[in-house]
């Protein structure tokens, strides 16, 4: 009896130890999928490849108008364009996006933050984001006459006679900030304008143009820190503000404090009693979106948290539909 008590003993605790083995890996946390900063990188490119428009002008046609996906008329005057100096002739391939609303913005990282005068930056509401090149042979081209612009003012909600035009840089953590044109003479590149129903634009370089003005709010400001989840910084992920009721812009907090580990809109230009929607963006293990948004009425000094676990999974699609559904 002895003998049988100890051997059903010493069968009872392997029986215990190795359910509770089991258990203990059952119930072990699942770590988040972090991705690399060059994964975040491809995400945001491959954005900006799906909104590029392909055209093509021959330079001894002259002035050359292309119309875009969203009726954006693009007029270029082939005997302005020049190839390393010289004249260019022939056949020549134009690469153009347009961008217009939120989720665009938020998922190629082109948002709508202009310089104000003193060097800091605020948010701007747009008539219509866009990149123009022009390639011989994959070199780009250049030009030394303006390119011409008219964008249907409906497409943002009708004609704002504020609207400025802006030229855009991008830094080396691909953030993009627009600078405001210098204005010319008229038809030397410079100026925009509103009339029936149209922005008509005038610049003289490729690269990224935008019909904007700065969004207007008397009510005292302030700045904000907002904490992502850990593992995440401003390599492998992005911040931004979605001002409610706002369709045509949308913020993004360009700085990170490695030391805090706290992205930082320190700028202090957000609005205190704001209401808005702040986005926590990156990417999932599939070449999607990980995302959460938080909806926030803005206090003073205010800091906001994410976690891992609210994470949401989404593909392309399906971010750009909560995005552009944002009130």
């Amino acid at each position: 009896m002895k003998t049988l008590k100890s051997i059903f003993g010493t069968l009872l605790m392997m029986a215990v130890i190795l359910t509770s083995c089991k258990t203990s890996d059952d119930l072990d946390p699942i770590l988040p999928f972090v991705p690399t900063q060059q994964e975040f990188q491809t995400l945001k490119e491959n954005a900006r490849e799906a909104l590029k428009q392909d055209f093509q002008l021959t330079v001894e046609d002259g002035i050359t108008t292309l119309t875009t996906a969203s009726g954006v008329s693009v007029s270029i005057n082939g005997a302005c364009l020049t190839l390393n100096g010289n004249a260019a002739t022939g056949l020549v391939d134009v690469e153009l996006t347009e961008i217009f609303d939120k989720a665009n913005m938020l998922k190629t990282n082109r948002n709508t933050m202009g310089t104000l005068p003193n060097g800091d930056k605020a948010m701007l509401l747009t008539g219509g984001e866009f990149l123009i090149e022009a390639f011989q042979n994959g070199i780009a081209l250049e030009t030394n006459c303006p390119i011409e612009l008219q964008i249907p003012s409906n497409l943002t909600g009708g004609d704002d006679p504020a609207m400025e035009l802006w030229t855009g840089r991008i830094d080396e953590n691909d953030n993009l900030t627009w600078d405001e044109m210098e204005g010319g003479p008229q038809g030397m590149g410079g100026e925009v304008f509103a009339e029936g129903g149209q922005y008509y634009a005038f610049f003289n370089d490729f690269g990224w143009s935008n019909v904007d003005r700065f969004y207007n709010d008397p009510r005292p400001k302030t700045t904000i820190l907002v904490a992502p989840p850990t593992g995440y910084d401003n390599t492998n992920s992005s911040v931004f503000i979605s001002y409610d009721g706002e369709d045509t812009g949308l913020a993004n907090l360009d700085t990170y404090d490695t030391g805090s580990g706290l992205f930082s809109e320190h700028y202090g230009q957000i609005p205190i009693g704001l209401e808005c929607h702040i986005i926590f963006a990156s990417p999932n293990e599939t070449g999607g979106w990980l995302y959460h948004i938080q909806a926030v009425t803005i206090a003073a000094n205010d800091q906001i948290t994410f976690n891992a676990g609210n994470l949401i999974s989404a593909t392309d699609t399906e971010l750009t539909t909560v995005i552009n559904a944002l009130p």
